[in-house]
């Protein structure tokens, strides 16, 4: 067999479930029979790192007499008990021995720094059960506060899910990259180069491919790179992932090449299956794919145009084989809900389609290949897929990575997990769009989705139509009651900054936002302000949007984000503050009727939104209007039936009695008897299994053909209509 391709996720990213990157290419890779060994290395530095070993040896490292904050202090002074608990904690979060937890509750086990003067009071989101959780979040804060030591003390860019971010962040020239990495190996880069070193001893493979998802992994992947340069010159040594994709479109430095042989672009099957076949003297230079190379001391790009990518049925199933799915880390760092669900718990990776389906927002990147092309998956293949990667992992929870998932496809999925008796957790990204009616929620509840999250941006009708979002606030809020009403906690990514953006609009956004968490339709949010990107509309032609770019200049590095003058709009930096305060309030169900003005230290305006707008625009939902062409769908158990006699001043008549039992209880309707009959036999028809389900127009010719009358009278009326809490769907 050849020499295997090493494929390479360097530090850090999530610490609770490998970043999925490598996992895809493996699987793409096991189809055409071309060998490959995975690692993750963020995870297996931070294990080497918190361990009793690691923190003697960071500890050591400390110079004596030296001068240190006073946090800094209390932590050395405390070392002893750092390195007696360290192994014990990382054992609790990597979920092997959770009685533990109740010593680390009692809050004279872990010693404590800075981190935990930050606590709340925890009782709101933990109760006086909930130890479990309780513990993960304060060991969570017991590695916060030794990420502090090694900052001040070892590593100033240290980070757990991001390592010398700044370096990489919108660096349009490499020269202060370079410069740190003409430096001697810190201690976190010892730690990572000597993981690197046995890795490549066990493998000798012929190519390192190593995965660049953020700027947090540039500096370490170049580390990664500048060894295996050094040491092993006969392997070839390849960039690929997120950064590059968006940052490296335009690079010129050939000093990055002093790294890296090559730059792969975009989806990456085709690019490292052509890479490794050139390598092996299977193909020529020429027919290399979105690759950048340096050559006679210039940068060139080849990509063979005759060379198409692989259809997404044709990539395989993601690989979680050689990562070392025991070692994770279960961090609780915020006490929201939907905030940890990035940080606790394994979460299988997939994609139910590439691209996105809607493609038109103006601040997005719209006109990349990653996002521009949407293909979406077949739902039996995404099945097949979930079910082979629980039996590889043994993890049921699936984090679906769209960049907004299809509202049908994610039906039809839901129907296929349903179908399958599959028992899953997973969530993922949507728009929030009129698609996710009160009946679709309850399915994917129904097949297990648990969390959404999506794009509000801002709340303002005029800036959505600005960035082509192609909803409004009120279809956001009808949406969002859907989802929490069916138990599917909602989290918003929300914007603000955005071109001609105003004051008045800024706090008429943030006043929706308020009546949102209000009426409790909205769970979690986050703000960012608005970045201009140089793939965007927005940054492609910013002129249309009334912003100018500060320079023409194009960097011989990453090119992304640009910087801009918004001359019409606020001064956004203003209101950073204000905005996430009152957020984290509102996160925790506080200070929701407190006037806006009071998050602010400067003059605002006031809002001019009425403070019932969200519960009139919930009154005014028409989302669930009644169509022919609905799928019925059934998902409920077989009803017990009776025929009833009943009796009224003299008057005596038969019904139906259907008793329906829910996993909660029993629930019973009473219909005129031919009607209850008519709906036991059909109801048979309607579930999940049925290879083609009914639609509602089927139904209703079902009704008519066995004689009876008024129809929309009947389906509409209260016993049916009540019938959705036990499994009845028109989607």
């Amino acid at each position: 067999m050849s020499a295997p391709v090493f494929l390479i996720t360097p530090p850090f990213t999530q610490l609770n479930t490998p970043y999925p990157a490598t996992a895809y290419l493996k699987g793409f890779l096991n189809t055409r029979n071309i060998p490959s060994v995975q690692a993750d290395l963020g995870i297996e530095a931070t294990v080497a790192l918190f361990s009793k070993s690691g923190l003697t040896s960071l500890f050591a490292r400390i110079p004596a007499g030296a001068e240190h904050s006073a946090n800094v202090a209390r932590i050395i002074a405390l070392q002893d008990d750092y390195i007696h608990t360290i192994d014990d904690v990382i054992h609790f979060l990597q979920g092997h021995n959770p009685t533990l937890a109740h010593r680390i509750c009692k809050r004279d086990f872990l010693p404590e720094a800075s981190r935990f003067a930050q606590l709340e009071d925890l009782s709101w989101a933990f109760g006086s059960m909930g130890t479990q959780d309780k513990a993960k979040h304060f060991a969570t804060m017991y590695l916060e506060d030794l990420s502090d030591l090694i900052q001040e003390c070892v590593d100033e860019h240290f980070g757990f899910s991001r390592y010398a971010e700044k370096l990489g962040r919108s660096a349009n020239s490499f020269d202060e990259l370079y410069a740190a990495l003409q430096q001697p190996f810190t201690y976190i880069d010892e730690i990572l180069i000597q993981l690197l070193e046995d890795r490549i001893k066990s493998i000798q493979p012929c190519m390192a491919a190593i995965s660049v998802p953020f700027p947090g992994n540039l500096y370490a992947s170049l580390r990664c790179a500048q060894y295996i340069r050094q040491n092993y010159p006969d392997i070839k040594v390849a960039m690929g992932g997120g950064f590059a994709n968006t940052e490296l479109r335009s690079i010129s430095d050939p000093r990055v090449f002093e790294f890296y042989h090559y730059i792969l672009l975009d989806d990456g099957e085709a690019p490292i299956e052509n890479l490794y076949r050139h390598i092996n003297g299977e193909l020529p230079e020429s027919e290399l794919k979105r690759t950048f190379l340096l050559k006679d001391g210039r940068v060139e790009w080849i990509s063979n145009a005759t060379c198409k990518d692989y259809k997404q049925g044709q990539v395989g199933t993601p690989d979680y084989s050689d990562f070392y799915l025991d070692k994770y880390i279960s961090a609780i760092e915020v006490v929201n809900p939907m905030h940890r669900m990035w940080s606790d718990g394994r979460w299988n990776k997939l994609t139910m389609a590439h691209g996105c389906y809607w493609g038109k927002c103006t601040f997005c990147d719209i006109s990349l290949d990653y996002i521009r092309l949407y293909e979406p998956i077949a739902a039996s293949l995404l099945a097949d897929r979930m079910e082979e990667i629980i039996a590889q992992t043994g993890e049921t929870g699936f984090h679906f990575v769209d960049e907004a998932a299809p509202p049908a496809l994610m039906r039809a999925l839901a129907l296929e997990i349903i179908k399958r008796k599959l028992t899953v957790s997973w969530w993922t990204n949507i728009r929030f769009e009129k698609s996710f009616t009160r009946d679709l929620c309850l399915l994917l509840k129904a097949s297990g989705c648990i969390a959404v999250s999506g794009g509000l941006e801002v709340a303002s009708d005029r800036l959505l139509e600005l960035i082509q979002k192609g909803i409004t606030v009120a279809q956001v809020a009808q949406v969002n009651r859907n989802f929490t009403e069916a138990g599917i906690m909602v989290h918003a990514y929300l914007m603000y900054g955005f071109p001609t953006q105003t004051a008045q609009e800024t706090v008429d956004s943030l006043e929706m936002v308020r009546q949102m968490f209000k009426t409790g339709i909205l769970q979690s949010a986050f703000w960012h302000l608005f970045t201009m990107t140089a793939h965007s509309p927005v940054g492609l032609a910013p002129e249309k949007y009334n912003v100018k770019k500060v320079t023409e200049a194009i960097g011989t590095f990453a090119n992304n984000d640009l910087e801009h003058i918004d001359e019409t709009g606020a001064e956004h930096e203003l209101f950073a503050f204000g905005l996430k305060k009152s957020l984290f309030n509102f996160m925790h169900g506080v200070c929701l009727d407190d006037p806006l003005q009071n998050w602010f230290e400067s003059k605002i305006p006031r809002t001019k939104i009425p403070p019932d707008f969200i519960e009139k625009a919930l009154m005014e939902d028409a989302l669930g209007a009644r169509k022919p062409t609905a799928k019925v769908v059934w998902l409920g158990k077989k009803p017990q039936v009776q025929t009833l006699t009943k009796s009224k001043k003299g008057n005596t008549w038969e019904v139906t009695s259907l008793t329906f039992q829910t996993r909660k209880e029993p629930l019973s309707i009473s219909v005129g008897k031919e009607q209850g009959l008519w709906l036991a036999e059909i109801l048979e028809k309607l579930t999940a299994q049925e290879a083609s389900p009914l639609t509602l127009k089927d139904v209703e010719a079902s009704y008519t053909a066995a004689g009876l009358e008024d129809f929309e009278l009947f389906w509409d009326n209260k016993p049916v209509n009540t019938l959705y809490k036990a499994g009845l769907l028109q989607l």
